[in-house]
């Protein structure tokens, strides 16, 4: 006869718990409740060849250039966002939310990845679980996002539902939300609390993967305020659209593009002009010094010993 488990023992950690699937289908009869808050509220390290992908995923195609940047960015930084698999039986578990994130580990190797664990019917209860795990004090923004994306993934809630759940503006939500699609780079910095969810919320704002990574630079580097952040996007913006608020079209794309390659590099303004026999010139600016030495030690960094482009 199984032996029954106490609440005492859930204490020994989710990876005890998922190893002895006796103990454990044990502990779904006797305590549900405290089973699925123990699997909502932990990741575990799931061996990647025991998952297998959901047959009724509606997505059939994923873009292989986008798995290769997400691959190489999980053989840097790891699986930020951890999946969600649903426990099928001992050593079988079937995705639930994840899967371009399980092909991209596939291809950078990993033996196994982090994930959520759900049992087959624990819909209410996991709701239930996943908005108390909200309400904890010393979640970062980064980990309040990722709770929210799974109550509109596994609990099938829209903005509007979840709203109403956990006592938040939709606006709210949605910021939130937006977190997720910042580069790792920048997630990575929220949960090391290098810098505050005002200034991801505000680099949320710009499509410019590269001036977004210049600025996180520069926030960390400066200890920029959010006004301060939210001042160099807008200057930013405004270079891009031109004093009419419409595309400058003097330049060619590939000029704009390196146009925005050097505004990205220095964190600041650059204005490159052309002529039709090629001549023309790049123009820096700079609001203060301290803004003309950062762009000093920009050059000075790339002229110093050691330094690759590779």
């Amino acid at each position: 006869m199984a032996k029954k488990v106490n609440k005492a023992e859930f204490g020994k950690g989710i990876r005890a718990l998922l190893a002895n699937p006796q103990q454990l289908d044990q502990a779904v009869k006797d305590n549900p409740q405290e089973v699925v808050r123990e699997l909502t509220g932990n990741v575990a390290m799931i061996s990647i060849k025991e998952i297998e992908v959901n047959p009724y995923q509606p997505r059939v195609e994923f873009d292989q250039t986008a798995l290769d940047e997400l691959a190489d960015s999980i053989r840097v930084h790891g699986l930020i966002q951890p999946m969600t698999v649903r426990r099928l039986h001992d050593k079988a578990y079937q995705i639930i939310s994840g899967e371009r994130r399980f092909r991209a580990s596939q291809l950078a190797g990993l033996e196994e990845v982090p994930a959520y664990v759900r049992l087959a019917d624990d819909q209410q209860m996991l709701e239930m679980a996943l908005i108390e795990n909200i309400q904890r004090e010393d979640l970062n923004a980064v980990e309040i996002a990722i709770s929210y994306q799974r109550l509109i993934d596994e609990c099938n809630l829209s903005h509007e539902n979840l709203s109403e759940r956990v006592g938040k503006q939709r606006s709210t939500i949605t910021n939130y939300l937006r977190l997720l699609k910042l580069p790792v780079d920048i997630q990575q910095a929220v949960k090391a609390k290098r810098i505050s969810m005002g200034h991801a919320r505000a680099l949320a704002g710009v499509s410019d993967i590269s001036f977004q990574l210049s600025l996180l630079n520069q926030i960390v580097q400066e200890d920029l305020s959010v006004r301060a952040v939210e001042s160099l996007i807008q200057r930013y913006q405004e270079d891009r659209l031109g004093k009419k608020g419409k595309p400058d079209n003097k330049l060619p794309e590939h000029l704009r593009t390196i146009q925005d390659q050097f505004s990205a590099f220095f964190g600041a303004k650059t204005v490159l002009k052309r002529d039709a026999k090629g001549k023309g010139q790049i123009v820096l600016k700079f609001e203060n010094d301290n803004e003309l030495n950062r762009m000093i030690d920009a050059i000075e960094a790339i002229n110093a010993p050691g330094h690759s482009d590779s």
